[in-house]
């Protein structure tokens, strides 16, 4: 039976993006709809998706917070007429503030509420409205914060990557260089920018490396004549569409710890170095690249002491490459059996079973 499914997300890439893939495995054989707030939409092409605008204010101003409730009542209401106008039966909700008003709506027509926790800490969104859903899928069922009452409400599922990703993942690769991909999330990092060139070329003088750098706009050209300068071979960018193909090409990777780009470098089989970010909300960052750790498929190193120790970590990992293999061998075996495909039985199985 063809089911009618709107996918509530919205605010930064960590919760659109599960919701663009979630979308693409419900969409073969059902009616979707991606309901999101004006932060959301740079992250969402309206050629590819069905979108609706649900614009939750923020709640953490405390001046604007009698009036920004009163909005949320409205857009409740608006988001009611939605859910009975496009005949959905079932809502999902990918977290955050964004969510409160379909939620609440889907509440009030008494529809099968599921929700995404990317993140391996439980989100205070889904905390609020785990008592009202069917299932929460999961990557882990050790999620932080998570009430034990309700842990029978999990599903664990592979983290949701695309499907090129997968598709890419099985692809041969040529190169001559080892090549080392900086990622500095959405905004770029500076951490990145000012602490890790100058280890990059003490690095670069016995090994042959080039470089793909995502970072601030504003520092793009700088960084590139860096790199040029010291003749390490670079592509330097803010923003990249095809980002699949850029982690293809990759051999090692530097990043932040969002629970999106983890799980993309995991499934590629990209050994990384998580730098977490310090002030993620309940430490999720952390959390996210830990939860890798403990499958001794990454290493980890604390922001403060990054500028002291990545050019030791980079060494060790391009003089010896033992515990670089090893770290390569163990991603493969966490994403035993890890296919598009079986992904997307098990979703559709689960959701089929309410």
């Amino acid at each position: 039976m063809k089911n009618f499914f709107l996918i509530s997300t919205g605010g930064s890439g960590g919760h659109v993006k599960p919701a663009t893939i979630l979308y693409e495995h419900l969409s073969k054989d059902n009616d979707v709809i991606i309901s999101t707030d004006k932060r959301g939409l740079k992250f969402l092409d309206k050629n590819i998706y069905k979108l609706e605008i649900i614009n939750t204010p923020k709640l953490n101003n405390i001046y604007l917070l009698p009036f920004n409730i009163l909005v949320i009542i409205i857009l409740t209401f608006k988001s009611f007429f939605l859910l009975k106008k496009k005949n959905i039966n079932k809502v999902f909700s990918t977290g955050g503030y964004m969510s409160l008003p379909v939620i609440f709506a889907a509440k009030l027509l008494n529809l099968k509420i599921y929700l995404i926790e990317p993140n391996q800490v439980l989100g205070r969104a889904n905390k609020f409205f785990l008592k009202s859903c069917e299932k929460i899928f999961c990557y882990s069922s050790e999620i932080k914060n998570f009430p034990d009452s309700l842990k029978n409400k999990i599903v664990i599922t592979k983290p949701l990557v695309s499907k090129n990703i997968y598709k890419l993942s099985l692809a041969s690769k040529v190169k001559e260089k080892f090549t080392i991909l900086i990622v500095g999330g959405s905004q770029g990092a500076a951490v990145f920018d000012y602490n890790l060139k100058n280890s990059i070329v003490n690095v670069s003088k016995k090994n042959l490396i080039k470089v793909i750098h995502q970072t601030n706009e504003k520092n793009v050209s700088s960084l590139s004549e860096f790199y040029k300068t010291n003749n390490i071979e670079n592509i330097i960018f803010s923003f990249n569409d095809d980002f699949a193909n850029i982690i293809h090409q990759t051999d090692l990777c530097i990043t932040r710890a969002g629970a999106s780009t983890l799980a993309e470098l995991s499934v590629m089989n990209i050994p990384f170095i998580a730098v977490p970010l310090p002030t993620s909300k309940d430490n999720h960052q952390f959390e996210n690249a830990n939860f890798y750790k403990n499958n001794d498929c990454c290493w980890i190193i604390d922001q403060k002491d990054f500028e002291e120790k990545i050019e030791e970590y980079l060494w060790e990992i391009l003089e010896k490459k033992n515990n670089y293999i090893k770290i390569r061998e163990n991603l493969k075996k966490l994403n035993f059996q890890n296919t598009w495909i079986n992904v997307n039985q098990k979703i559709l199985r689960d959701l089929n079973e309410n």
